[in-house]
């Protein structure tokens, strides 16, 4: 399975819009919208269903209950690297939903295992029986 990526995605599915971001910058922050607010809906979105289910099930903060991506950057000073940021943390979050993950296989303890521990634990009952007080 070829990866999807940010790029191949339509762009009209992605909303972007600019807000005003926190922290230092002094007047120009109060004056200039440059932080980033990105919105992805994962179920009206045109992924493969197998990866919006993986999306959706991320135990994410970013994922709403309703099936939306919700992601705010505003890390850097510059619109457009806020932009840059907010599109590839969305990459990320594909990337992690398209990691097939290996199913468990049941084992069973070798019985070498099972005796060394059994003998271990014998040890141990033994060490702790011997702290008592002294039987004539």
């Amino acid at each position: 399975m070829v990866p999807i990526t940010v790029d191949q995605l339509p762009q009209d599915e992605i909303a972007l819009s600019a807000i005003r971001s926190g922290g230092p910058g002094g007047q120009h922050v109060n004056k200039v919208a440059t932080g980033i607010h990105l919105r992805f809906d994962v179920r009206a979105s045109s992924l493969p269903d197998r990866i919006k289910q993986r999306l959706v099930a991320l135990r994410d903060g970013r994922v709403t209950d309703e099936g939306m991506i919700v992601i705010k950057a505003q890390r850097f000073r510059s619109q457009d690297r806020n932009r840059e940021d907010a599109l590839q943390r969305l990459d990320g979050l594909l990337a992690a939903a398209q990691v097939e993950r290996k199913r468990r296989r049941k084992t069973r303890p070798s019985k070498a295992s099972v005796r060394r521990r059994l003998d271990a634990k014998g040890r141990r009952g033994e060490t702790k029986r011997n702290r008592g007080p002294v039987r004539d």
